[in-house]
């Protein structure tokens, strides 16, 4: 609706998705984008990946 490009109109739904994701799992979704993608880099394994999905990181371990 407000994307110029469908390009942009499907990064809007990625990053929506990742918000409501983290909403559903009961985290604050600026601090939980901020933590994952600051991590993200260090990742060299599948359970470092996993450990940064919303349902695997405590809301006070973000802090």
């Amino acid at each position: 609706m407000f994307s110029d490009t469908p390009k942009g109109a499907r990064a809007s739904a990625q990053l929506y998705s990742l918000v409501e994701t983290a909403k559903a799992n009961g985290q604050e979704p600026y601090a939980w984008l901020r933590h994952a993608l600051e991590l993200l880099p260090l990742a060299t394994s599948v359970e470092d990946y996993e450990a940064l999905l919303p349902w695997n990181c405590s809301p006070v371990s973000l802090s």
